[in-house]
């Protein structure tokens, strides 16, 4: 199980999830962030940051 939160990339918000894997954790940020934050382009950088800031649960 992976867990991430999304205050740990873009502080202030409150948005976290636990899932099987780092794709489903990457998949349901990509929505959120484009939904919640409103980014169309998901870059490597972003990507980055959250794959690094993602925990074992």
């Amino acid at each position: 199980m992976k867990l991430f939160a999304c205050g740990d990339v873009v502080p202030g918000c409150d948005a976290r999830w636990i899932c099987s894997t780092e794709d489903d954790i990457l998949a349901a940020v990509g929505a959120h962030a484009a939904s919640a934050h409103g980014l169309t382009e998901i870059t490597p950088e972003l990507v980055g940051a959250v794959r690094g800031s993602m925990a074992t649960a």
